[in-house]
């Protein structure tokens, strides 16, 4: 019950104050239907009920633990606002048991010494018994709702929700929701009337207990609890205990707190993948950077001011970078005084948790994943991460056109860690499947807190679905660009943390011209043949695409004897450039003499596969491309994909 500890802990420390608050205990926010507004006499305004929609829909009400966790034909009314089957007594077809134990338990609210106003005002009118008849003059039922997804649905009328609004002279805030006196007057009466005294496990305090905890955690439909303890009829105690607080019993307000805190949080900055949901936090409420989160993200997020620690994150992302320069030193200051920037506003002893939930029914919920962690811990693990697994990166960003036409979208490069969704994407494909996408997420969570190897089958399937070019079409060639760079940041952060490889490197994020490994030449071969060709192509008006890259698939599996095919198909494009890109075609063709120059004996003929180092040396020879300028030509049209 860690976990639950450390949320009440971290409700308690403040997030209330926070602009968007937490629930507050003994209430939860449903979808109203209907606002109605009566004045202090109990007098409906009919000329003021009005349909509501959208965010505006949204309610906090007050909940008993029966009413929180009904379902089905159980009867237990919420304290005030409620459907129209509980609070409209004149409606054709009611159950008289649901609307008498909703009236009768807003009377027992209006004679305690916890009353007030407003629902002195909504009982002396709900005593008229004419909601019904009232509503029926203004509003047309069945009702219609268009949901998110544009879809039309029927609300029968009594499933409809039913808000109120009680106007006040002097008082502007009218609605129920919003009046906190009204909602400490029921946090009171709820207390006083359910007073069941017993140990509370976490708090170590005998104080009021709870039995139906929350749900409703991840959205307003989200039925799955995380404790459940209503099998007293089944196998759950038997033998065991005599009762569910003999197993387990937690005060009202703790669980209340901590899941209340838990919504919060999940919504405010939880990571969602289906009905998978990630959240991390520190216990005192402060900003912490989302670990699930790419570089790229995390540096463009406005919870942090970079230029408090630097000059910013400027050079790496500079679309003019010269990539023969090693980026990864300037990329690793950076990110280290980034951390830096977030740890200084944190305590050495600052506890930070990272908690994963999903649910295998609609009605149970599971932890997967739970770790707490020290400021420093948190911080190492996760510059760990962003700084072995970081690569040049694919990144698209919209820039504002002030004639108010739509605005542009312009590529850009930065150094970048992949998110886990990426990930799986490169991996099994775009339309990954969303129970292999959560299993994957489940295996990248330990990688990057706990620091653990990265899994080496998917770096393989990233290796060869960015190998396979010719898999995605002509207008997905920015897709194999995404991809690509995935699967670079992957096997160079595999490489560097699998403990296994007993001859690890430290690749450089920038071309290594004198490096002389087979795979990382024959990269460079492909990259330099595909260059050639495209401008070749470029100068004769031909959009189609290079023999390397369709041929890129068995070059990876065959090198020497594909190089030969790729070398032979080259010749035309070799003569027309001898015409009208002479110097350009003098430093590739020297540049090629270099590379060939640089092979071992013997392992330029090897017909051993590439390893993903070949994507490295053929991504950076790309990336030089796409930023050099030829000195013998200033006129050169960009290589595919070079810009949008």
């Amino acid at each position: 019950m860690s976990w639950m500890e450390k949320l009440y802990q971290t409700y308690e420390q403040g997030i209330s104050s926070d602009a968007s608050k937490p629930w507050p205990i003994s209430h939860f926010v449903k979808t109203a239907h209907i606002e109605v507004v009566i004045d202090v006499n109990g007098n409906i305004k009919n000329d003021r009920v009005m349909l509501l929609t959208g965010k505006d829909s949204l309610t906090l009400i007050p909940a008993t633990e029966a009413s929180a966790g009904r379902a089905g034909a159980k009867i237990a009314p919420h304290p005030l606002c409620d459907e129209l089957g509980y609070c409209a007594s004149d409606l054709p077809d009611a159950i008289p048991a649901r609307s008498e134990a909703y009236i009768n338990q807003l009377n027992e609210w209006c004679i305690s010494e916890f009353t007030h106003p407003k629902i002195l005002a909504i009982f002396k009118y709900l005593e008229k018994r004419s909601l019904w008849q009232d509503l029926s003059k203004v509003i047309e039922f069945p009702l219609t709702f268009t949901n998110k997804g544009g879809l039309k649905s029927k609300v029968s009328a009594e499933k409809v929700f039913v808000r109120w609004k009680v106007e006040e002279l002097g008082n502007p805030c009218s609605g129920t929701w919003e009046d906190n006196e009204l909602i400490a007057k029921w946090i009171a009466f709820d207390k006083f009337k359910n007073s069941k005294i017993g140990l509370c496990f976490i708090k170590g305090e005998k104080v009021r207990l709870i039995e139906n905890h929350s749900r409703f955690i991840r959205n307003a439909g989200d039925g799955a609890k995380l404790i459940s303890s209503n099998d007293n009829g089944g196998y759950t105690y038997r033998g065991r205990f005599f009762n569910n607080s003999e197993a387990c019993s937690i005060g009202f307000d703790v669980s209340q707190k901590a899941h209340n805190a838990l919504r919060w949080l999940i919504s405010r900055q939880g990571f969602r993948n289906g009905d998978q949901a990630y959240v991390s936090w520190a216990v005192s409420g402060k900003q912490i950077p989302e670990p699930l989160n790419d570089t790229w993200s995390l540096f463009e997020t406005s919870d942090f001011d970079l230029d408090e620690v630097s000059e910013g994150f400027t050079n790496a992302q500079n679309e003019s970078q010269d990539h023969t320069i090693d980026l990864g030193q300037s990329y690793a200051l950076q990110l280290k005084k980034y951390m830096a920037g977030y740890a200084a506003k944190l305590s050495p002893n600052e506890q930070i948790i990272i908690m994963g939930i999903d649910s295998a029914t609609p009605g149970r919920m599971g932890i997967i994943y739970y770790r707490e962690l020290l400021r420093d811990d948190f911080f190492n693990r996760l510059e760990s991460w962003h700084k072995e697994f970081s690569w040049i990166q694919r990144h698209t960003v919209q820039i504002a056109d002030n004639s108010g036409k739509k605005s542009k979208t312009k590529t850009i490069w930065p150094i970048s860690s992949p998110v886990p969704k990426d990930i799986a994407a490169a991996a099994y494909g775009d339309n990954v499947n969303d129970s292999l996408k959560k299993k994957v997420i489940e295996r990248l969570i330990p990688c990057i807190i706990d620091g653990q190897p990265f899994p080496q089958d998917l770096v393989i399937s990233c290796v060869r679905k960015a190998t396979n070019r010719v898999g995605y079409a002509s207008d997905a060639q920015w897709l194999w660009e995404k991809n690509l760079g995935i699967a670079c940041a992957l096997y160079k952060g595999y490489y560097h943390r699998h403990p296994i490889i007993t001859k690890r490197r430290e690749y450089a994020m920038a071309l290594e011209e004198n490096c002389d490994s087979r795979d990382y030449l024959y990269g460079r071969l492909l990259a330099i043949a595909e260059r050639i060709e495209d401008v070749a192509l470029n100068i004769s008006g031909e959009n189609r695409s290079t023999t390397a890259a369709r041929l890129m698939q068995r070059f990876a599996d065959r090198p020497f004897e594909t190089w030969r095919t790729i070398e032979l198909a080259l010749q035309p494009y070799i003569q027309r450039l001898r015409l009208s890109r002479a110097g350009f075609l003098t430093n590739q063709l020297k540049e090629i003499d270099t590379i060939l120059s640089l092979f071992k004996y013997d392992e330029f003929n090897s017909k051993d596969k590439l390893s993903g180092e070949f994507l490295l040396a053929y991504h950076c020879q790309r990336q030089k491309f796409k930023t050099k300028t030829e000195t013998e030509t200033t006129d050169e049209t960009p290589i595919e994909g070079d810009s949008e």
